[in-house]
């Protein structure tokens, strides 16, 4: 009985001493449990600039540039994948254009991508191809008409930017196939988007095309929107979407074939919009490879780390089949 007491009194201080450290623990376990808590804090957006350095661990072979835009009215950056040999040789190249997902644009976002290509070209052989990562402008990859777009931003003009200056000008710095048999398109995510509504309006100038993980769900609103809109705040030509643009194409007689690829992760946010887009273009009748990578997320580099000599195959096989 005496060592009952002993222990009641014991264990009463202890519960004294250590009770508000427990409670406070206690409300720190349930304040990290929270939803409000634990939902993902966006990060702020870094403000928009055409010109964007590459981060100092350069990778082999990727060079940063720039060129005089008139469009933009002042320089704007692109980053520069060049093949083994290239200084060595004298031959012209296929070149493949990579747009880069997210907003704003910036050229230095694909440098996860051209890590993983760069990895790749190590370890298997692989034609040699030209890669260019793109800025896509203010709102990537788009033309955002100054009367019904952002207030203020008249310089969104990402997608001519690239079609009409940046094309060119890399035809003419470089050695490369400049016509639609040598090159080639792809993005992920907005880069994507971009990559799907830039080829499907332009055929004449890409003949190899690999969107991922595009979100058509988004392209899709913005088709079903009486004022083409995205959001509140962002709206966009009539017609300018991969729905309608996908129409459009399937409609034309005289449109050259794309060689079209769309790739996906499995546990993507973005997994379920695709594979409806997928079956769209199916009903269409615009062919397509699809190709859905299980268990990756949203990532590039992800996608890239398990399937990214296939991909990178695709425009190879793409490029060799203008050739004939």
């Amino acid at each position: 009985m005496i060592r009952y007491f002993v222990c009641v009194l014991i264990g009463c201080c202890l519960a004294a001493v250590i009770g508000p450290t427990a409670a406070v623990a206690q409300q720190e376990s349930s304040a990290k449990a929270s939803p409000a808590e634990t939902k993902k804090k966006k990060k702020p957006q870094k403000p928009f600039r055409w010109v964007n350095p590459l981060p100092e661990h350069q990778i082999a072979g990727l060079e940063h540039a720039t060129f005089d835009s008139r469009l933009a009215d002042q320089a704007v950056g692109y980053a520069i994948l060049l093949p083994p040999g290239y200084e060595t040789s004298q031959q012209r190249y296929p070149v493949i254009y990579y747009l880069h997902g997210g907003r704003p644009g910036s050229e230095a976002k694909g440098v996860g991508v051209a890590r993983e290509i760069v990895r790749l070209r190590g370890e298997h052989e692989v034609a040699p191809v030209i890669y260019v990562f793109v800025n896509g402008g203010p709102v990537s990859h788009y033309n955002v008409p100054a009367s019904i777009g952002v207030p203020g931003q008249p310089d969104a003009v990402g997608a001519d930017v690239f079609i009409r200056e940046l094309i060119p000008h890399i035809d003419a710095t470089y050695r490369t196939i400049a016509d639609r048999k040598g090159r080639g398109l792809e993005g992920f995510s907005q880069g994507g988007r971009g990559t799907m509504r830039l080829s499907l309006r332009y055929p004449e100038i890409f003949s190899s095309v690999a969107a991922g993980g595009g979100g058509y769900a988004t392209e899709k609103r913005i088709s079903e929107s009486p004022d083409s809109a995205e959001s509140e705040t962002l709206r966009f030509a009539k017609g300018d979407n991969t729905w309608d643009l996908a129409r459009t194409y399937a409609a034309r007689k005289d449109a050259p074939k794309l060689h079209l690829m769309l790739y996906v992760g499995t546990d993507g946010f973005n997994y379920e919009n695709n594979l409806q887009y997928m079956q769209f273009l199916k009903e269409l009748g615009i062919e397509h490879k699809p190709l859905v990578v299980p268990d990756v997320p949203h990532s590039a580099t992800k996608i890239y780390g398990k399937k990214g000599l296939e991909i990178m195959r695709f425009h190879e096989a793409s490029f060799a089949r203008q050739r004939r």
